[in-house]
């Protein structure tokens, strides 16, 4: 289901104002991500790419041009590994994070 613009805009102010709310997006994608809900996990990724750093300023920090990165993170988009690792590299760059796996028992 697409989104609303009303709803992305609404996502983007939150975003740009509250950086807990920008990292939780982060966060979620990855958590998908390793859940194997890539999916779930796409969509919020580009929520969190378009509501902060933006895909412009992504291509230019992974070199991964802006119109592969904006089809990589489509619904029927399939990212590589390499390619996925270097958007997550990037955006822990930008956001001054570290992203881990933490194993629960």
């Amino acid at each position: 289901m697409p989104l609303t613009r009303d709803f992305r805009e609404t996502i983007q102010a939150r975003a740009l104002k509250d950086p807990v709310f920008r990292i939780g997006l982060l966060e979620e994608s990855i958590n998908e991500f390793l859940a194997g809900d890539l999916e779930t996990a796409k969509g919020l990724l580009r929520n969190y790419i378009n509501a902060s750093i933006t895909f412009e300023a992504l291509a230019k920090k992974t070199k991964i041009s802006n119109k592969s990165l904006h089809r990589m993170f489509s619904d029927k988009g399939n990212p590589t590994t390499s390619n996925f690792c270097a958007v997550l590299q990037a955006i822990q760059k930008i956001e001054g994070v570290n992203i881990g796996a933490k194993i629960n028992h």
